[in-house]
């Protein structure tokens, strides 16, 4: 016997579907109403600083971003409190007279110990930089992860930071060059594996400078 096909219309099926998307609908305010809370801490760098990055006309010689003495201006960062994109950071400032952040060598940097999901930090380099720091949890776990920082000199973010800070000229020993500038960068590291943490050891590359440390939380 022949069979008869029966197809439904447009409004019969729209009838069916409408339960499946008032589900859908419900399940997607449900999610946004759920907020999460971000916490910050920063980290004390005072017993780490050891360069001198940011110098006055009067301090040009004690400028030391590498080899040849550059530095940037003392107001390119203010010393206190700053916020870049929604981070807060506690930098030591500088004026040449004093170390104003970290030259990396390997250091191993006390942390909050909070569950600590990004660790944002104020940097910059010379020639930009890829390298591995490792986070140290207080169960003993350490993971590697990549700390990557664009440079000092005056060029787009390499690896899509955001810029702390721009210059409109750049320090040298002897002299200042107005038609040059010069940037800090503000980027973040990932704690992955979401447990308590202890330390931070830093990557031993002289050509990369930490100005500030900052935890975040996200619950």
């Amino acid at each position: 016997m022949p069979v008869e096909h029966r197809y439904k219309s447009n409004s019969e099926m729209l009838e069916e579907l409408r339960p499946m998307e008032v589900t859908l609908s419900t399940t997607m305010s449900e999610r946004d109403t759920r907020q999460r809370v971000h916490e910050y801490f920063t980290v004390d760098l005072s017993g780490h600083l050891d360069n001198i990055g940011l110098t006055m006309p009067d301090q040009l010689a004690a400028g030391a971003l590498n080899v040849w003495g550059n530095s940037l201006p003392a107001g390119a960062l203010p010393a206190g409190a700053v916020e870049v994109g929604g981070v807060p950071f506690v930098t030591a400032g500088g004026d040449g007279s004093r170390p104003d952040n970290v030259r990396c060598a390997g250091q191993l940097l006390d942390l909050p110990p909070v569950a600590g999901s990004w660790l944002h930090v104020l940097a910059t380099s010379e020639r930009r930089c890829e390298e591995e720091l490792h986070v140290h949890y207080a169960d003993g776990a350490v993971d590697p992860e990549w700390l990557r920082v664009s440079d000092f000199w005056p060029a787009a973010a390499h690896f899509g930071e955001v810029a702390a800070a721009r210059t409109g000229a750049m320090h040298y020993p002897h002299h200042i060059q107005g038609d040059l500038g010069g940037q800090i960068w503000a980027t973040r590291v990932p704690a992955t594996r979401g447990g308590t943490l202890a330390a931070l050891r830093l990557p031993d590359n002289p050509a990369l400078h930490l100005f500030a440390l900052t935890v975040e939380t996200v619950r």
